[in-house]
């Protein structure tokens, strides 16, 4: 499991340069099965996860909305009958942080369980 999953977000106020490309691509390998994605020019990390059913997928939404209260940090999910889109980026900088990558990362620590 990666290292990030262990780690807790630092509170962003705002003020902190977003990744550089180079940044991002050091963190990319703590979190292999996160798409970056655009919306215009914010890069986001993005994955779908699948369920067999909507109740599974509501369950884990929940788990997401839980992590994402206790670290003050919260994702876009769109939660879907068998599938759950979970999007991080940090809204106060218009881009990606170390933060998104820790919560990537115990996100797909929540599926794994």
């Amino acid at each position: 499991m990666s290292e990030l999953s262990r780690m807790e977000c630092v509170p962003c106020k705002g003020t902190e340069p977003a990744l550089t490309p180079t940044e991002i691509e050091q963190f990319r390998p703590s979190v292999p099965d996160w798409e970056l994605i655009y919306e215009g020019e914010q890069p986001r990390l993005r994955r779908v996860f699948r369920f067999k059913n909507f109740a599974q997928a509501l369950a884990f939404t929940n788990r997401v909305g839980e992590i994402a209260e206790q670290q003050d940090h919260h994702p876009a999910l769109l939660t879907e009958w068998g599938r759950v889109t979970v999007s991080w980026w940090t809204h106060a900088i218009h881009g990606l942080h170390q933060n998104d990558f820790i919560m990537a990362a115990k996100t797909d620590r929540l599926y794994e369980a």
